[in-house]
């Protein structure tokens, strides 16, 4: 049998449901291939979303018109904003989730979508005609045509788990692994090599003594989620996370068997996460430190499974429930699933456009683990930019490309195709240059106009952004405007330690006192007080972006000029034809790196690690400026 379609995607994971969702909502007739309808959008790792930039990219996600933050929201059964004692910048949503409830809510949002359908199989080859991508065959023996092909495997390419000696194939605990892709595309001229990555032992709350941990209780539900959209909030009961440390005991466990662990035993050779490492990892690393933070996590709103984050591991079964039950809080643990590791197959994200389009086989794009990163939310991320960008390429449409001042995303994919990757790729606010542009407060008012352009954007969506907008403009104008007397308000500056008036000064200039804020002056001011009751339910969101743009505005002015310069060098284009290999001028480590990369403008060029200013002085040059 043959079907047609404008979009094929392969995998239902984080990065596959937002690519079919959104080329299915620009008008394109897509079709989603998955080994197993009831997972889609499963959460492989921990029963949560956002965290420190992963939050940022969730919101932006949402700006752009996907999906998951909206469904996040709906299934938290916690939420917190981590980094609150640091500026705004740093500032990251978090959410625990209902594990299944995440899953049920995906497939049903993808159960609306009109022109997207859903294909249970597993993808063994790819179809190339005269060098371009045109569809895809399926181990049922099917054959589905497309335009475009997104390639979001995640794990499941060559997936290979790890229980101690214990090894079988799979992309998942108990899911199969696939075959025949990576061969195939390999033979056509992609790169690719072997990750790893890893996940903890999932264990029985009734086996556990909270009473003795230290527990986590989420924020208060207020303005704060993941989606600008008003009814995303969760009516799931909240529940608390709970801390405990690991032991002199429970590290002497594991390093006894150190022996029989995949990671130290020759038995695992491929590249695995700095910043996620394994116990194993962390005891050998950190050999000094007699204990580890760990979080138990629920992982739904009435069940009783947990995650123990901090405690991934490769080691045999015996290993990991002797080294648990040397912690007093799990002296009685009982397990319902040990921690493995598990190798798969990614492909060089160098040979891809910013677009996310091979460079090799046109008409395939790729996102996810399959490009080298991990993460629900940098998978998302890119699978929302590939659906975007598979819809436009096939209907001769601007592709979207977004700049690293525009988003976290677009700092992802270009620090991806620019940089490519070595080992796991997980974001952090410290890889953005441009920090304090990309807060998770103002995503929207950075993206819901680009999301609006390309017709992802709701029209409540749209009235949404722009009443905000004009409420944080109308505010900011009537702190320049407004003008406090010193009898006013002297009295109660005193009384919370504040420094009293001398003479009248406008609302703006009090409000750039760092002891103050807009809250706080609101009780002392019945105008303002008035002025915010305008803004209704949105009160608390509209006063916070207020205050932020008011007191870091120098910061931002400053950052948007830096900017602006950098930016000049993403529109001096770099001709595709040229010849690095015979250019002299330029040193034998930029030769082979701009051959390989083969850059689109002088501004990716000067990213490339082992660029010199000299080099892209010659590059400049060269293109004429």
């Amino acid at each position: 049998m043959t079907e047609i379609y404008d979009v094929v995607v392969i995998g239902a994971g984080h990065a596959g449901c937002e690519a079919a969702a959104a080329a299915a909502r620009l008008g394109s007739h897509t079709l989603l291939i998955t080994l197993d309808m009831n997972k889609i959008a499963q959460m492989s790792c921990n029963p949560a979303v956002g965290g420190i930039a992963k939050g940022q990219i969730v919101r932006e996600i949402d700006a752009l018109g996907g999906r998951m933050g909206w469904i996040t929201d709906r299934t938290a059964i916690q939420f917190r904003i981590l980094n609150r004692s640091k500026g705004p910048a740093m500032w990251s949503p978090r959410a625990q989730s209902d594990r299944m409830r995440f899953m049920e809510a995906w497939r049903k949002e993808l159960e609306q979508e009109p022109l997207l359908d859903m294909w249970q199989d597993t993808v063994t080859k790819l179809i190339i005609e005269d060098d371009v991508c045109r569809g895809v065959q399926t181990g049922m023996g099917m054959t589905f045509r497309a335009s475009a092909v997104i390639l979001t495997a995640g794990t499941f390419l060559g997936g290979l788990m790890h229980v101690g000696d214990l090894q079988f194939a799979g992309g998942r605990i108990s899911e199969p692994a696939s075959y025949g892709i990576t061969e195939q595309l390999k033979e056509l001229g992609l790169r690719t090599d072997r990750m790893k990555t890893g996940t903890p032992a999932r264990i029985d709350g009734r086996t556990l003594h909270p009473e003795e941990m230290g527990i986590q209780h989420g924020d208060e539900q207020d303005h704060h989620a993941f989606s600008f959209l008003p009814d995303s909030r969760s009516s799931l009961p909240q529940r608390p996370c709970y801390v405990i440390y690991t032991n002199k005991a429970c590290h002497n466990v594991l390093r006894e068997a150190l022996d029989r662990s995949p990671l130290y035993n020759g038995q695992i050779q491929s590249i695995g996460p700095r910043y996620c490492p394994s116990i194993e990892t962390k005891i050998v690393t950190f050999a000094e430190k007699e204990q580890h933070q760990l979080f138990l996590e629920p992982e739904g709103a009435d069940g009783i499974e947990y995650y123990i984050n901090g405690f991934s591991s490769s080691l045999p079964l015996d290993v990991q429930l002797k080294a648990l039950r040397e912690i007093p809080e799990l002296r009685n643990v009982k397990i319902f699933r040990p921690g493995y590791a598990i190798e798969y197959d990614f492909f060089d994200p160098t040979q891809l456009y910013h677009t996310l389009e091979s460079k090799v086989i046109p008409n395939l794009f790729l996102a996810g683990q399959v490009n080298g990163t991990t993460g629900y939310e940098e998978a998302a991320g890119q699978g929302l930019m590939a659906g975007i960008n598979a819809h436009m390429k096939i209907n001769g449409r601007e592709p979207l490309i977004l700049k690293r001042d525009e988003a976290y995303i677009g700092v992802l994919i270009d620090d991806l195709v620019t940089k490519g990757v070595d080992e796991p790729y997980r974001m952090f606010t410290s890889r953005a240059e441009y920090r304090i542009l990309l807060r998770q407060d103002d995503a929207d008012m950075r993206l819901t106009p680009i999301a609006e352009r390309i017709g992802l954007a709701t029209p409540e969506r749209i009235d949404l952004w722009k009443s905000k907008k004009e409420a944080i403009d109308d505010l900011i104008l009537f702190a320049r405007s407004f003008s406090v007397k010193p009898a006013l308000i002297n009295e109660q500056l005193e009384a919370i330690g504040e420094t009293p008036l001398r003479q009248g000064c406008k609302l703006y200039d009090l409000i750039l006192r760092p002891g103050l804020n807009i809250d706080t002056l609101s009780k002392m001011i019945p105008a303002l007080d008035k002025k915010l009751s305008m803004n209704g339910a949105r009160r608390d969101e509209i006063t916070e972006a207020a205050e932020i743009r008011i007191k870091y505005a120098g910061y931002i002015e400053r950052e948007e000029q830096i900017a602006a310069k950098i930016r000049r060098l993403e529109y001096v284009y770099i001709p595709d034809s040229i010849d690095y290999t015979v250019i002299k001028s330029l040193s034998t480590e930029a030769r082979q790196k701009l051959d390989r990369i083969r850059p689109g403008t002088i501004g990716q060029a000067s990213r490339i690690p082992g660029i010199s200013p000299h080099d892209v002085s010659v590059l400049l040059v060269l293109c004429g400026r």
